[in-house]
Formats: C-alpha cells, sequence, structure tokens
C-alpha cells in the first residue's frame, strides 16, 4: 500500500510539473528576417516542453522598442543595438546569436532568372540613376542577356528593419556617396522607389510588378520563387547567397558580445550581404515582477536555441553557428540572472 501511494505521489507531481510547464507562455517580437525559422523553432519546442513561444513578426526596430518598454520577455534584431540605444535602456541587454542569414537581392524581369550586379550598380538603382533594366552598366556584366528596355522599380522596406540595417550597412561600406546621402539604418530616406511592410511585403512588390527589385531574406525568395542575384564580391568573384557563401561570410572574428558587421567580408566565397541575427533580452530578469519560472523558462529556450535548434537552420535556409561563436553565446547565455543568481548552472 505505501508503494503504491508513493507512485501516486509522484505521478501527481509529474503532472503538476507538466501543467506549470503548459501554463508559461514567452512573448517576443522582432525581425522578419528569422521568422521562418522562429515559426518552426518554436513550434518543435512547445511539443517538446509544452512551452508556448508566442512571436511576433514586426520588424527589429519594433522589437528593440518593445523590449525597452519591457512589454516582451525578449526582442530580437538583425541589427545589433547601438551603444546610444543600449544607453537607453533600464538595465543591461544581452544579445544572443541564433543562426546567420543572408539579405538577397531578388528581381523580377520577365523570362530573366539569372543576373550579375556590381556593387555600383546596386548603389546606383537604390540612387535611382540607373532607371532601366538595359542600362549599358547592367549589360556590360551580363552580355549573355537581351536586357528588355523596362523601368526598374525599386523596393524597400516600409518599417523599421534589421534587414534594411544590414542592406544599408552594405551600401556605406561600398558607396561614399550612399553613406553622405542616405546612411545606414533601421530606417532611411530612400531616394526612389516603393515600400512594403516586412520581408514578406518587399516578396510581394517583387513578384506582383514586372522590372521591381528588393532586398529580401534568401528564405521569402525561397519560398516565393524569386529569382535573385548573383552580387560581386569584394574579391571580385559574382556570388549567389548559399549556405556556403553565407557560411564562409562569416569566417571572421567577432567581439564577446558578439555585436558586429560581416556585410562585405573579404572572404574570397563570401557572399557580401550576410549577417548574423539575435534575440536580445535582460541580463537580470527579476523586473516588473516577472516569476522565477518564467526567467528560468526563458534561459533554457535560449540555450535550447543555441544548440540543439541549430540542426534545423540549413534545411529552413539559414546558416548555422559557427563553432566559436556558439561558444561566445553559451558565457552570454549563462550571465542571465535572477536577482543576481545565475539561471543556468
Amino acid at each position: 500500500m505505501r508503494k503504491w501511494w508513493v507512485a501516486l505521489f509522484f505521478l501527481v507531481f509529474l503532472s503538476s510539473l507538466s501543467w506549470a510547464g503548459s501554463k508559461i507562455t514567452l512573448l517576443g517580437a522582432g525581425a522578419t528576417f528569422p521568422y521562418p525559422l522562429y515559426s518552426k523553432w518554436f513550434d518543435v519546442y512547445y511539443k517538446k516542453t509544452g512551452i508556448k513561444v508566442n512571436y511576433q513578426a514586426i520588424g527589429s526596430g519594433g522589437g528593440i522598442r518593445q523590449l525597452l518598454a519591457r512589454t516582451v520577455d525578449f526582442g530580437a534584431s538583425d541589427a545589433p543595438m547601438s551603444d546610444k540605444e543600449l544607453a537607453r535602456a533600464p538595465a543591461k541587454i544581452l544579445h544572443i546569436p541564433t543562426a546567420l542569414g543572408a539579405v538577397a537581392i531578388g528581381f523580377n524581369i520577365p523570362g530573366i532568372k539569372d543576373l550579375r550586379l556590381t556593387p555600383q550598380v546596386l548603389v546606383d538603382i537604390y540612387l535611382g540613376k540607373i532607371r532601366y533594366w538595359d542600362h549599358q552598366d547592367i549589360a556590360r556584366v551580363n552580355p549573355q542577356l537581351k536586357l528588355p528596355h523596362l523601368p526598374i522599380m525599386v523596393a524597400y522596406r516600409s518599417d523599421g528593419s534589421g534587414t534594411t540595417y544590414v542592406f544599408t550597412d552594405y551600401l556605406c561600406k561600398i558607396s561614399e556617396e550612399w553613406c553622405q546621402k542616405v546612411g545606414r539604418g533601421k530606417a532611411v530616406r530612400w531616394p526612389v522607389g516603393m515600400g512594403g511592410k516586412g520581408n514578406a511585403g518587399v516578396a510581394g512588390l517583387i513578384r506582383q510588378i514586372p522590372g521591381c527589385i528588393g532586398y529580401i531574406e534568401i528564405a521569402y525568395a525561397e519560398q516565393n520563387h524569386i529569382p535573385v542575384a548573383a552580387l560581386q564580391n569584394k574579391a571580385g568573384r559574382f556570388i549567389k547567397p548559399t549556405l556556403k557563401a553565407i557560411s564562409a561570410a562569416a569566417n571572421v572574428e567577432i567581439p564577446d558580445d558578439t555585436r558586429c558587421s560581416i556585410t562585405n567580408t573579404a572572404a574570397p566565397d563570401g557572399y557580401p550581404i550576410s549577417a548574423f541575427t539575435w534575440i536580445i533580452v535582460y541580463q537580470e530578469q527579476a523586473y516588473k515582477g516577472r516569476s522565477y519560472e518564467k526567467a528560468k523558462a526563458l534561459a533554457n529556450l535560449l540555450w535550447w536555441c543555441i544548440h540543439e535548434a541549430q540542426e534545423m537552420n540549413e534545411s529552413l535556409l539559414y546558416g548555422r553557428l559557427p563553432e566559436k561563436v556558439v561558444s561566445k553565446a553559451e558565457k552570454i547565455v549563462k550571465s542571465m540572472a535572477y536577482k543576481g543568481k545565475p539561471l543556468l548552472p
């Protein structure tokens, strides 16, 4: 009889743990860039643990604003927060890299699926200097193509976006004129073109408008069957945003806090508009009445993201974190605390 009661006690105990786990919901908001990946991750994690992760893809700028306002458990951004942004935060914020991605240059030229672009041509298109697809500078690097005399419609992000930051960061590195006239940022004053909300919005414009060109995360290009340009890198090679080329771009040293840019990589086989994407959280998790259980659940989720979840990256066209980056991310996640005490061993 005593053994039966002990067994019953443990069954009730385990059931209560499962019930408690199912009651924890983590809220996140931010980048659309990794949304296809995070959707898969968080669905798998819910089935594995019973912990629900509600993620809203509202753009990196929105994710940072919500984290600063402490209305979400975590933000997500394709651009690391600047020193100025971090200084406005009520407490220390951590950046945890989760994946590598690429900003692809998608286009809609009827009858054409392969296109080469030089950095200068890309800049001149976005500055409004090159207005037709049969312009001599485009034709020069695409002698095999019969380019139509079709107006170029430039598409860009209308919302605050880490994808925009990565793209304009690249343009600033390759063009002093762009940097002086437009600059880099999550939102800029575009010289020409039409805005779309989120990566999905820009992808929609490219698909719908013949002659359109736009910058989108590579997964959105694949999902929408949008052809992407081979872009000339720093070594002079025309490179498409393949997983191999994205990983090659990340073969550089990064700082311990992982806040860095890898655009315009010097790697000979690297795709030039590659980038990390980050989940951002407060280091001290005891704030606004947050429970220890929720803080612990968040730390466990982030640990899973930089380890087991990485197995799903490549099937969804995101690069896995290099080992040296995982090592830095581990130290960052382990620094998370609740009332000064580490959440993970």
